[in-house]
């Protein structure tokens, strides 16, 4: 647990975390009933993009508005954002009303996350940065393997716009709570960025935040078309095209120089974070297809592969908050993690293979990925300039988003142009996982903090 200093601020962090990421999870469960009742199956697809879309936009603007202003205003705003947009989604009389509320959600989400990042780097000190990141993770571990549940009896039992006005309630307290945790802190600074050897580095100039804007946009705007266009098969290939051509000219605006070949040092997080978060995702989708059509397991049974899965994410962040793993042990040890165990679930494919792999892969691929995310998070702020955290954060957030997309979609499309072959599916994903653990050693071995080559 984070020392008594910060406890108040750990509970706020925590609290608020978790609800951004129960909305998230619980979602999905209550979008059908949603769109049935609000006769707009046409514009299902778009609930979830529309969120995608606006969160893109918002981690850059909130990255930058928290490198000049702070991290109390943009999470403020944040956080009052992302409560319209659950009281427009929760009493929306129409999906056209319901996808504009997802949109401001995804607005007020992606700002106030990327801002508690730089909250994170201006309050705590650097040894109990491990801690937090760990705390953050369990916060999206734990509504991941409840959230579905609850929404599906708040659907079931009572209605499902309960799931966006009773969070809209719970987020109140828990802004207060933040709120109190910051009370009395000087925020207008962050700590100076130092490279691995403890030197310190002047701020350089950003960028205008007009055109990152702009570039933001046109990057959501491209994960949109490849979404919708591998979800159409061979009717989707002009869109899916067009946005992977998009894509290419948008997303580099967006990262960090050097970022889409890896340069050593910070340039790699994105990347690395998105290849290693997209790839489980991209599994997670296929893997109850899998375990139900192919090896016959209850619906309930191939969720509670996942629920293990989120178990062992859990394990793998508490580890490492612990402080007894290197940087470079989480990172690259996690990614060969994650590798092995999509690898290993990927063989229960075959019949001579017993269930039971299953149920030890995915808790592997979890203890990995546990161990990676939120080291990556601690590598960005060690590494960042002082007055760039936010910037940095952001573009590591965008990465992570736009990545799973990419994950995601070229795993479905591949899944579906090979008749379904599950096989050829998840190994596309084992070999994301894989290009991570390759990738890995380039992040930690850097010359100098905030180094952008």
């Amino acid at each position: 647990m984070v020392s008594a200093p910060y406890r108040a601020l750990s509970f706020g962090l925590v609290a608020i975390v978790t609800l951004l990421a129960f909305e998230a999870m619980a979602v999905a469960t209550a979008m059908p009933v949603v769109a049935r009742e609000l006769r707009g199956m046409h514009l299902y697809n778009l609930a979830f993009s529309a969120t995608l879309a606006a969160s893109v936009i918002a981690t850059v603007l909130g990255g930058r508005w928290s490198d000049r202003r702070g991290p109390v205003e943009p999470i403020a705003a944040g956080v009052a954002t992302f409560v319209a947009g659950l009281l427009l989604a929760g009493f929306a009389p129409n999906m056209e009303m319901f996808v504009a509320g997802r949109f401001v959600q995804g607005l007020g989400a992606g700002a106030t996350q990327v801002a508690l990042y730089v909250l994170v780097a201006r309050v705590y000190p650097g040894a109990l940065h491990p801690k937090v990141f760990a705390l953050f993770s369990a916060a999206w571990v734990v509504p991941s393997m409840v959230g579905p549940a609850i929404a599906g009896f708040v659907v079931e039992n009572a209605d499902w716009r309960w799931i966006f006005l009773g969070v809209s309630l719970i987020v109140v307290p828990s802004a207060l709570l933040l709120w109190r945790g910051i009370t009395g802190r000087d925020l207008r600074g962050g700590t100076a960025g130092r490279d691995l050897q403890g030197g310190t580095a002047e701020p350089a100039p950003a960028p205008g935040l007009g055109r990152k804007l702009v570039w933001a946009s046109l990057t959501a705007v491209a994960a949109a078309l490849i979404q919708y266009g591998s979800a159409l098969k061979l009717a989707g290939l002009p869109l899916l095209a067009a946005g992977v051509v998009l894509l290419a000219v948008a997303l580099p605006k967006l990262l960090l120089p050097g970022s889409l070949r890896a340069a050593p040092g910070l340039p790699t997080a994105p990347v690395l974070r998105g290849l290693a978060f997209g790839s489980l995702t991209a599994a997670q989708v296929l893997i109850p297809l899998m375990l139900i059509n192919e090896r016959g397991l209850s619906a309930t049974g191939a969720g509670v592969v996942l629920t293990v899965g989120a178990l062992g994410w859990s394990t793998g962040s508490w580890i490492k908050g612990r402080g007894r793993m290197s940087h470079m042990t989480a990172i690259r040890g996690g990614a060969a993690l994650l590798t092995l165990g999509l690898a290993l679930v990927t063989l229960v494919l075959i019949d001579a293979v017993p269930l039971a792999l299953a149920y030890v892969a995915m808790p592997l691929a979890g203890l990995g990925i546990g161990a990676l995310h939120p080291t990556v998070s601690v590598l960005v702020l060690e590494m960042s300039r002082e007055g760039e955290e936010g910037h940095n954060s952001a573009a590591v957030g965008v990465g992570e988003s736009v990545f799973t997309v990419v994950a995601v979609a070229g795993s479905g499309a591949l899944f579906t142009a090979t008749s379904e072959n599950y096989a050829i599916g998840l190994a596309s994903t084992v070999a994301l996982a894989f290009l991570a653990f390759l990738l890995a050693p380039r992040l930690v071995r850097s010359a100098r903090a905030g180094t952008m080559e």
